[in-house]
């Protein structure tokens, strides 16, 4: 049997064990009777154990209740669908699947163009496994991050990812569609206005007009249709108290379509392009917006990964290895 969750919270493990009975998964709870010897204080922790076999759907279960943050991680290398992978030259390390979407850069740099104060609410949006939102926590002490993401699996995954990385007291990550309605959000917790930060790497390939992966789990990531992004700045912006920002990263050629979707809500707008190689057009564009804010748009000198010879630059270097913050 595996550790799905350790709480001292009763009320919890009380909620947790309903569910498995529920669903008919065989589980046990460890250290119920310690009480006796901590004299009711409730300081150790109970443990909720699951077998091997039904771990996994104890973990979509909990996910889908938005519990996805009460996980326990699994030993590494346990899942043969999953690997572990490090990011910011090993100062992250992150679990992820072995198929469909994968982290890449766009994720760093899009933490690398949030900017986030100590002390800041931020919630990543369509987060995948938290590439983006937990570089962003590690990044900039004293920020909290809310992981959202839509796929159960994905979001247990999150979930484990906060605690290896020690980022448990200020991340947490729950099931939700970005699209859904105001009474959803507030189920798992957030609130209108709630935020000081949104950062978000929404579906950015159009089927209409770029190629799409067959894989259903790449598809789902990357291709959406020409009336999702307005759909995510709208979330954005409910999510944004009046002064909040947002950050997302795009298609270069895809810029026109972001501008319209930002400009009834958001203003000062600033627009860094980013070059995969010297000398070449601009393939992703990071924008950055504050709610109601009427300042003029801003073109900011452009990012290069590659010099011409296909070397990474210094400047890539520094923000996707070393975790270097960009002027966004």
């Amino acid at each position: 049997m595996q550790e799905l969750v350790r709480t001292n919270n009763a009320v919890l493990i009380t909620a947790i064990e309903a569910l498995l009975k529920g669903a008919e998964i065989p589980h046990m709870v460890l250290d119920q009777y310690m009480s006796v010897l901590e004299g009711s204080l409730g300081i150790l922790p109970r443990r909720i154990l699951v077998d091997d076999e039904h771990q996994r759907a104890a973990r979509r279960l909990l996910a889908d209740a938005g519990l996805a943050h009460e996980l326990r991680p699994l030993p590494p290398g346990q899942q043969e669908d999953v690997t572990d992978d490090e990011v910011l030259g090993g100062r992250l390390r992150l679990m992820q699947k072995k198929k469909g979407h994968r982290v890449g850069h766009d994720a760093i740099l899009l933490a690398a163009a949030t900017a986030a104060q100590p002390g800041d609410r931020a919630a990543d949006l369509g987060s995948g496994v938290g590439a983006a939102g937990l570089t962003l926590a590690w990044r900039v002490p004293g920020v909290k991050v809310t992981l959202v993401e839509r796929d159960p699996e994905l979001a247990a995954i999150a979930a484990e990812n906060i605690v290896r990385n020690g980022l448990d007291s200020r991340a947490d990550a729950v099931v939700l569609d970005v699209t859904a309605a105001s009474d959803a959000y507030a189920a798992v917790g957030l609130g209108p206005g709630s935020m000081d930060r949104v950062l978000m790497n929404p579906p950015f390939n159009s089927p209409a007009r770029q190629n799409v992966s067959p894989d259903p789990a790449r598809r789902a990531a990357h291709a959406a249709g020409d009336g999702d992004i307005p759909h995510w700045i709208r979330a954005a912006s409910w999510l944004l108290h009046s002064a909040g920002t947002l950050t997302l990263i795009w298609r270069a050629d895809g810029l026109a379509r972001v501008l319209t979707a930002l400009e009834p809500a958001f203003g000062g707008i600033a627009v860094l392009p980013v070059y995969g190689r010297a000398g070449q057009p601009a393939i992703r564009v990071l924008v950055s917006a504050a709610k109601g804010s009427r300042a003029p748009l801003l073109l900011l000198p452009g990012l290069e990964l590659n010099d011409l010879s296909g070397r990474p630059t210094a400047a890539a270097e520094d923000v996707l290895r070393h975790g270097k913050a960009l002027a966004v």
